[in-house]
């Protein structure tokens, strides 16, 4: 049985066939999924979908193309609404200095507010990050001197050198439908050189990201024994290590996930 540990379930591309998607997973062997926040304004529609199916849970937090829309969240927000009883995560939260659809400025103290929440409530932040590589690992290590919190790094695909300074603090990393594509040798030495065996998870990212030999269709959860064997390949596992090993590290991150 697998665990898809990043999946986006509540938008317009899953709006007509949800129910049929969820059957589909569950019969390709997914156990548990998390749906995920991007956008304080959807928690409600995020929280709706948890609540609908026992094997889901959710999380709460802003991606960084969104710290502009609520630039004035405080922890305590976050905190209080962490308390909705499928809430497992803070986040999707972190850097993005790709895109900038949010200034700089106000990633950082969204990013900040997002630690703070997960620091205090005691649950693993999601984090996303894209070309700030020394930006995150400063941040990272600047924020854990000030008290201990528990670090995904979410479909990691940035350097050998942000997952060893990372790895150090604690993180864990997700691997996503990247590993399995062509030019992702980069990606994939990461995963077999950097990222700590006890400390990997795999996910879709679905709708995003199908993996081979999906490429080109709107990735789900059911795609997810395809990510599972690209990870299995990377660190030398049979498939049935990897689902073992992926949702051992997933239930001791997401603790407040019952174990089955």
């Amino acid at each position: 049985m697998f665990i898809d540990s990043h999946v986006n379930l509540h938008g317009e591309q899953f709006a007509d066939d949800l129910d049929a998607v969820i059957e589909r997973a569950r019969a390709a062997g997914v156990d548990k999924m998390l749906t995920i926040c991007c956008q304080l304004s959807d928690f409600d529609a995020v929280s709706a979908i948890a609540e609908r199916y026992d094997d889901i849970w959710c999380t709460i937090g802003a991606h960084p193309h969104h710290a502009k829309d609520r630039p004035d969240i405080s922890a305590q927000e976050l905190i209080e609404i962490a308390q909705h009883p499928k809430v497992v995560a803070i986040g999707e939260t972190g850097l993005d200095f790709y895109y900038g659809y949010s200034p700089k400025e106000e990633q950082f103290q969204s990013f900040k507010t997002h630690i703070e929440a997960a620091r205090k409530a005691d649950l693993p932040l999601i984090i996303h990050t894209r070309d700030a590589d020394e930006a995150m690992a400063d941040l990272l290590e600047e924020e854990m001197g000030k008290g201990a919190f528990r670090p995904l790094m979410h479909c990691y695909t940035s350097s050998a050198a942000l997952a060893r300074r990372a790895a150090k603090l604690g993180a864990f990393f997700a691997a996503s439908g990247i590993i399995t594509f062509k030019k992702a040798d980069d990606v994939r030495a990461v995963f077999a050189e950097d990222v700590p065996d006890d400390r990997v998870i795999i996910e879709t990212d679905c709708p995003y990201l199908a993996p081979v030999p999906h490429r080109g269709k709107r990735c789900e959860p059911s795609f997810l024994p395809a990510v599972a064997t690209g990870l299995a390949a990377v660190k030398d596992w049979t498939l049935e290590e990897c689902a073992e090993k992926t949702s051992d590290a997933f239930y001791r991150l997401f603790d407040k996930v019952p174990r089955t």
